[in-house]
């Protein structure tokens, strides 16, 4: 009977930083230090969203 019964399991995630599997408390994270290394490359400026080059500041 628990052969019919099937639980969907997601696939495992891996942390963005390292690879290593996620952990629910740091989650998308491994660990803590994964997540201030994210928090760190954003801080620096690693990271950056591109914006338009024709965008124009609205100075009146």
């Amino acid at each position: 009977m628990d052969d019919q019964i099937k639980k969907r399991t997601s696939p495992l995630k891996t942390c963005p930083i390292c690879g290593k599997p996620q952990l629910q408390a740091t989650r998308p994270f491994c660990s803590s230090r994964c997540r201030d290394v994210d928090l760190n490359r954003w801080l620096k400026g690693s990271y950056v969203i591109p914006g338009r080059d024709d965008e124009v500041d609205d100075v009146e």
